[in-house]
């Protein structure tokens, strides 16, 4: 079985500003992103909540970066942390997933990454 990288890192998630188009939040779009996560960033553009500054780290994620975290709206995530692909997920690097890691101290994942994990047996 793939254990995904990802439920382990959270460091995309505390390295860059999550900026989307306003009508993307649930005030608009049932199912969106819920609009109190949200602050304006400007006419056309939401931003996720703690995103918008220097160290940034959204609202939403819950967790130790590096060790366990999750998405608090995973279901109703903005598009763009729906498109932001893992380093190698599809068998590509991501120069910025590499980045955001490199920040947070973590190396940068490898195709290695992505293959399954070796059945061990179960203890006594």
């Amino acid at each position: 079985m793939i254990v995904n990288p990802c439920v382990k890192c959270g460091a995309c998630c505390a390295f860059f500003r999550v900026s989307f188009y306003w009508a993307e939040a649930d005030e608009v779009t049932p199912g969106g992103v819920p609009i109190e996560m949200t602050q304006k960033l400007d006419d056309f553009h939401l931003v996720m909540k703690g995103t918008n500054q220097p160290t940034p780290r959204c609202g939403c994620l819950s967790g130790e970066i590096g060790r366990q975290v999750f998405c608090t709206i995973y279901e109703n995530r903005a598009s763009i942390c729906r498109d932001f692909e893992a380093s190698y997920v599809h068998g590509e690097r991501n120069i910025r997933c590499d980045k955001a890691r490199l920040a947070w101290g973590l190396t940068p994942l490898t195709p290695e990454s992505w293959v399954d994990s070796p059945t061990l047996p179960c203890a006594a």
